[in-house]
């Protein structure tokens, strides 16, 4: 009992239950059945771009153009059904996760086979996907009535009662456990994160798996966008502005480590509902929205401070990815 409770995302999990049992005694509207409801629809954008988020930190990178990617996406899937509204609804989102995929795969491969810093890469990539998202729209909004019914109507229509995004984010939490756990892929990334020049002298394509992680990550990003869209039945050119820092926000608190090689789905998936929670509860108890970002901010940072203590020996990660590379030609040659 001991080991399990000192594991990060039990912690985690207890931390949440407390925070939710805690703001239901001052307001227990917010313990019902349909406020818990509503409560697990609204992590569910969050939990899903963090899973993907997850693998590509535990390769020692970050995607700071996500929120960008899912906004492209959005505001591009919101154009395409509003200007051929006889398009069958799979088509339209198919193409959605097609744009984030070809966005990630774009920084994938900047990343992994030209060897560019990803936090520049992405950071670059962050603007101008932002400003295509202009471009494209004309600075126009693409209003619920331009869009066809039932555009707007899946992700909160329900199935054996449960809305399609949570079904959705399900199936999304049991594809990313898998990859982490049981593929190849996955313990790859792992290694990449530990001991880059070690992947490389055992054989791991590191480039390719590199931007296929960031092409993840992006389809992720298309696919939001989409349920993003159509649940708020809005596209707008400032669609989940800054919604990225969240993303890593929650993957930190998850406690997967930002210096590559450690992470799990479960935190992921814990970190997002911890912040979810966080967001639904401060107006329930009359909290000012603007305590919002200075409360995440203090559990961001005692996150950090939690990973540092119970984090590997320094010396194993001290060198970024691309460092590693540079080091093993010249130890080469």
């Amino acid at each position: 009992m001991k080991a399990l409770l000192k594991m990060r995302e039990v912690q985690l999990a207890l931390c949440t239950v407390a925070l939710i049992i805690l703001v239901g005694t001052r307001a227990p509207v917010f313990v019902t059945g349909s406020s818990l409801a509503n409560l697990l629809t609204d992590s569910t954008l969050l939990i899903m771009l963090a899973l993907t988020q997850m693998l590509v930190i535990v390769t020692r990178g970050v995607d700071l153009s996500v929120a960008s990617s899912l906004a492209l996406a959005g505001m591009m899937s919101a154009l395409l059904a509003s200007r051929f509204p006889e398009l069958p609804l799979p088509l339209v989102m198919l193409a959605a996760v097609a744009i984030g995929l070809l966005l990630g795969l774009i920084n994938g491969y900047l990343i992994g086979y030209l060897d560019l810093a990803p936090i520049v890469v992405t950071l670059g990539t962050m603007s101008v996907y932002r400003g295509l998202v202009f471009v494209l729209s004309g600075g126009a909004w693409v209003s619920s009535h331009q869009m066809p019914a039932d555009f707007i109507a899946f992700p909160l229509a329900r199935l054996f009662g449960v809305t399609h995004l949570v079904w959705i984010a399900a199936l999304a939490v049991l594809a990313a456990w898998y990859v982490a756990k049981h593929s190849r892929f996955g313990r790859d990334l792992y290694a990449i994160g530990n001991e880059p020049f070690s992947a490389r002298y055992v054989g791991i394509p590191i480039a390719g798996r590199l931007m296929w992680t960031y092409g993840l990550s992006g389809a992720m990003a298309g696919l939001c966008g989409y349920l993003w869209v159509a649940r708020y039945a809005v596209a707008y050119t400032e669609i989940a502005y800054g919604f990225e820092f969240t993303v890593i926000a929650a993957c930190v608190i998850g406690g997967i480590s930002i210096a590559g090689g450690s992470g799990s789905v479960a935190g992921a998936v814990l970190g997002g509902l911890f912040l979810a929670v966080i967001g639904n509860a401060l107006p329930v108890v009359k909290v000012s929205p603007f305590w919002q970002s200075a409360l995440t901010g203090v559990v961001i940072l005692t996150a950090v401070l939690i990973n540092a203590r119970g984090g590997r020996p320094i010396g194993r990660q001290i060198l970024p990815l691309h460092l590693n590379k540079s080091n093993a030609t010249g130890s080469a040659a």
